[in-house]
């Protein structure tokens, strides 16, 4: 979000904002504020299983690991990320296409033993990005088959455009304060909680 400087004649300057989106549909969203983003999650009732979709950043999964029990929370590594960065090896395109389709029905080994066969430029990179994220990695066909959990972070993507729908308005800066109120009322519209106000006037 773009604040307003609180010295003047100094330019404005942009700041993140942590969202989640629960079951697709339940907006949250809060700026500076790590543990309120954990403890709004874990104010839920999550169930038996929680599915924590993400990308490759470790700050990610720092705040997922604050989320549920362990036993109950299964991470998940973005199927479009690791897709991404499989094809930053420098290979034929039938060889990607061949450990894509190991990837993608969670025959990681297989993968893995394949690619250390070769000597493609970026191989070492991905093997090891692959075994630091191997508990992440499922059987992303069956997921999507059974629909047991999205496969991509298109819905947190989107919740991030919602959002920022009223807050990155053409011209607009915030002063800093009012950013977390800000948050929690666009959050509250999109989440239904904000009735219709009705106005007769005469």
């Amino acid at each position: 979000m773009r604040l307003r400087s609180q010295e003047k004649g100094k330019p404005a300057y942009w700041k993140e904002y942590k969202t989640g989106r629960l079951q697709g549909i339940y907006y949250g969203a809060f700026f500076q504020d790590n543990l309120s983003v954990t403890n709004w999650v874990n104010s839920q009732n999550i169930g038996k299983t929680l599915y924590c979709l993400g990308d490759g950043h470790d700050g990610i999964w720092n705040l997922f690991a604050e989320i549920a029990n362990s036993d109950i929370r299964q991470e998940i590594l973005d199927w479009y990320h690791l897709k991404e960065n499989l094809y930053k090896i420098q290979a034929e395109k039938k060889f990607l296409v061949d450990i894509e389709a190991e990837l993608w029905y969670g025959q990681i080994e297989q993968a893995i033993t394949k690619l250390n066969k070769t000597k493609y430029v970026g191989v070492t990179q991905f093997t090891n990005y692959l075994r630091k994220h191997r508990h992440r990695l499922v059987n992303y066909m069956y997921f999507q088959a059974e629909e047991l959990s999205s496969i991509g972070s298109g819905a947190v993507e989107s919740a991030v455009k919602q959002i920022d729908k009223r807050l990155q308005i053409v011209g607009a800066q915030w002063k800093y304060e009012n950013i977390p109120y800000m948050l929690s009322l666009r959050c509250a519209y999109l989440n239904g909680k904000l009735a219709p106000t009705l106005c007769n006037l005469k």
